[in-house]
């Protein structure tokens, strides 16, 4: 063989491996692109992003056309070797083991490996670039793929298969959505993170976690001394009150302040014209996931509701304000009275027995157990399974907890020094844990 066919053949062999690796890099980037990016770009009008989405919606056929070009430019590859290797080196079995191998070296690191690690390091600008060339390619081949493809189809049924293949189906459940979020890295904020991840919790927390207990609504006495009434309503700081007659067990419904200061203007405030103004209530069964309650919030227009349980026994109130802070945090600034806490000069908080253990966590960045109890006295009995006297001190999840005074079976107060590791980092405020 002269020189100068030699060289073509070199140069041919060269050609092959880099359409070989086309291929590969075509196929590593085309099956490596982001489906929601995807998705994305086709609806800002990228071209490119069109044309990929076009030939992923069509993988069977994609794929056919990906292997019967690599495996066919392989083939001629090592055919090509094998002419090369006979010449240079005759056709004895050492020379045909040599040209065998090194053929097999030159198609792994220049049309494998090589091509598809720059495939999956360039995803984007790879595969849009080859969908252009695909696209035509597909259409011209589609005869042989179609063929090729009705073998596969056949052996496919024979083993009980389907062969409709559609990456773009793919479902996450809410396991997997949030660990997507939660390993977005820098591509989503922390505090984005921190939110999307509390959406996705709302739908295993129920409404029973975070509604404020029945001990702790404030209500007004429709039947009750009517001057009493009336400071109650004009001192309240909420937009809603509850409003009953004798107690909390006979409900008659919500009022708003807006239309109690309405009749204060006009001079009609009475007990008869309050009760015109007064709602009806709107009741939420116990155990409600708060995303469900979320939805009901906004179907039925309500943003305040009592919870009940199945005996119709009322257990708490919830607010449209307490699942959103669930989301994002607290409205309400870091007023520690609000929650019935008050910081001391050692780092300490003197906290009622009353507060609730999701505030304690929210506000004070403290990580107290939230299964079970809901208040601090609630949590220290179930720790003692008794009353606990004056002066004992014990811990959980390395809180020292203090009793500073017990009156009526419960404990009043108590003085709560924070885990050592907390003292000197700043605390985001969380959602409590279900």
């Amino acid at each position: 063989m002269s020189h100068i066919h030699l060289s073509l053949f070199f140069a041919a062999l060269v050609f092959l491996l880099i359409l070989s690796g086309f291929f590969a890099a075509s196929e590593t980037s085309l099956m490596a692109l982001n489906r929601y990016r995807l998705k994305h770009l086709v609806k800002t009008g990228s071209k490119g992003a069109r044309r990929a989405g076009y030939l992923l919606s069509r993988t069977d056929k994609l794929l056919g056309v990906l292997s019967l070009g690599n495996n066919l430019l392989n083939a001629s590859a090592a055919t090509l070797a094998t002419i090369i290797s006979v010449d240079l080196l005759g056709s004895n079995k050492w020379a045909l083991t040599a040209g065998t191998l090194i053929v097999t070296f030159s198609i792994l690191v220049f049309s494998e490996i090589t091509p598809k690690v720059l495939g999956a390091t360039y995803t984007e600008p790879i595969a849009f670039f080859a969908s252009a060339i695909l696209i035509p390619l597909l259409r011209l081949c589609y005869p042989i793929v179609w063929f090729i493809n009705l073998f596969v189809s056949g052996l496919l049924r024979l083993l009980g298969l389907t062969s409709k293949l559609n990456v773009n189906q793919v479902r996450l459940g809410m396991a997997e959505l949030r660990t997507l979020v939660m390993e977005s890295g820098p591509f989503i904020p922390k505090q984005h993170q921190r939110i999307l991840v509390n959406l996705l919790e709302l739908e295993k927390t129920t409404v029973d976690v975070i509604m404020t207990p029945r001990g702790q609504i404030e209500s007004v006495d429709l039947d009750g001394d009517f001057d009493m009434l009336t400071e109650q309503l004009t001192t309240s700081t909420h937009t809603r009150i509850v409003v009953h007659s004798g107690g909390l067990d006979n409900l008659i419904g919500i009022v708003r302040m807006r239309n109690v200061l309405h009749l204060m203007r006009v001079g009609n405030f009475n007990r008869d014209s309050l009760k015109q103004i007064i709602q009806p209530p709107y009741f939420i069964p116990e155990g409600t996931a708060l995303l469900s309650q979320l939805q009901m919030f906004q179907e039925n227009q309500e943003q305040l509701g009592l919870v009940v349980d199945e005996y119709g026994d009322l257990l708490g109130l919830l607010t449209l304000e307490d699942i959103l802070e669930e989301i994002v945090g607290e409205f309400s600034t870091g007023d520690l009275t609000a929650i019935g806490a008050k910081k001391l000069q050692d780092g300490s908080y003197l906290v009622g027995g009353s507060t609730l253990i999701k505030d304690l966590n929210r506000k004070l960045g403290m990580q107290l157990p939230t299964k079970g109890p809901r208040t601090l006295n609630g949590v220290i009995l179930e720790y003692f399974q008794d009353i606990p006297e004056t002066g004992v001190t014990f811990k959980i999840n390395d809180h020292t907890i203090e009793i500073v005074h017990v009156h009526d079976h419960q404990v009043r107060t108590a003085k709560i020094t924070p885990a050592p590791h907390m003292e000197t980092e700043t605390l985001p405020l969380q959602p409590s844990e279900t």
